[in-house]
Order: C-alpha cells, then structure tokens, then sequence
C-alpha cells in the first residue's frame, strides 16, 4: 500500500490548525485521520492536536487485521467519540477553549475495503479507474439547506456561509459520527483533506492530478495549487493507494 500526507499553513493564517497523521497499522491496513481544528488563540490548534492524536492511537492499538467488520465499525466510532470527549472536556477547563472543537474525518484501509468516520466538514474521497465520487457528506449549514431543498447546488458551493459547519468533535459532550462501508474489486486511492484544499480544487482536479500518479508529488502539486489560488486557510491531503 502506498502512503502520502502534506499539511500546509496557506497564505492568510497566522497558524495551521488543521493536524493529519497516517502510517501502517498492519500487514494489509493503513489509517489516516485529518482534522481541522476551531476556536480563537490556540483553542483550534489544540482541538484538532488532542482528536487525531486520539483517535489514531486509539484505534491503531486496538485494531487486529482479522477483525470482522462490525468490530471496526464500533472501533472507528468508539475512537471518535473519546476524541469528543478529552476535546470537551478540555474545552471546559479555561475560558479562551470554550467552544473550540474540531472537524474529524478517518479512513481504515484493509485489503480492498474502506472504513470511513467522519464528522465536520473534511472530506474523505474514492478514486477509481471509473472516476472520484465523495464518500463522506459535509455537516454544514449550507449543506443542510441543499438537502433540504432550499437552494441549488450551484447556490450551495458559493454560498458565503458554506464554511459554518453544524457538527464538530468537542463542542458539545455527546456527538454522533457518520459511518460509511465501501468495498472495491478495482484498485482504489482514498483522498482525505480539510476544505483549505478542496475549496480550490475540484472533483476533476483531484482526479487527474492523483490516480494513478506518484502520491508524493501528487499531494505536494494539490497544495501548490490551493496556494496560488489564494491559500486563504489552511491545507491538507492525505492518500492512501492499494
């Protein structure tokens, strides 16, 4: 299985809040989790710090490669849910973390199946040879209006308000995580990122420039390209390709 991650300050922010971390957790099993942090001063960096840390190690030191598939699912969404918990409980200790939370989006990559947790508004994607579809669904005001019918799809990716999310890790002392099961007989990349990247790339973008390609040089010219297309936050991508 090949790997590749690139975080990115971008050009506007002070700090990068966003936090990715990915590596082999077996013989045929990879993980990666990316999240992008919330919250004045430093509340962000350290919601985001506290979740994937958690969540990773989590479900790293608990995962066994012959695991049936409902034992992953309650591991992925166990881990999640403890995340939520040391962010909350952090975020009650001081006055400047009050209400800092984070976004949460992971991937377990075994053979050829995907497990996927997600909460907030990073994404998680599936490239195959017959194109790139979104696995994961944004929790976001502006989502939720689409779903709901009230404007358009056009309407919704310019939207002004299409960055406030409706559900993160931390802001509140429960959370329900969505869940998603996918299973391939073709090879596959799995592209995880925070909206600093997918704000500026799009679907075909994101396609083209990864599958089949080195994923080195594939994450570092996706980055590039948020950059100069004005890098307003931060940037990150993680990919996983059996």
């Amino acid at each position: 299985m090949f790997l590749a991650s690139k975080s990115d300050i971008g050009q506007q922010r002070s700090e990068n809040q966003d936090r990715v971390k990915i590596g082999m957790i077996g013989a045929n099993s990879a993980l990666a989790v990316v999240c992008d942090g919330m919250g004045g001063a430093n509340s962000g960096s350290l919601a985001s710090e506290i979740a994937h840390n958690a969540v990773y190690d989590k479900i790293a030191g608990n995962y066994r490669e012959n695991a049936d598939m409902n034992s992953i699912r309650n591991l992925l969404l166990t881990s999640v849910s403890a995340a939520n918990a040391l962010v909350y409980q952090k975020s009650q200790e001081s006055e400047e973390n009050s209400g800092m939370g984070t976004t949460c989006v992971a991937v377990l990559v075994r053979g050829k199946q995907v497990f996927v947790a997600n909460v907030g508004d990073s994404r998680a994607y599936l490239l195959t040879p017959s194109g790139i579809s979104q696995i994961t669904n944004d929790h976001t005001l502006v989502e939720m209006l689409y779903e709901q019918g009230q404007i358009s799809r056009e309407e919704a990716d310019s939207h002004s308000m299409k960055n406030v999310i409706t559900k993160a890790v931390g802001v509140e002392r429960d959370v329900e995580t969505d869940y998603f099961e996918i299973e391939n007989d073709c090879n596959f990349t799995v592209l995880l990122c925070s909206d600093g990247l997918y704000n500026y790339c799009d679907k075909e973008l994101l396609y083209d420039t990864v599958f089949g390609q080195n994923l080195d040089e594939a994450a570092s010219k996706l980055v590039a390209h948020a950059n100069l297309e004005g890098g307003r936050d931060n940037i990150t991508i993680a990919l996983m390709a059996n």
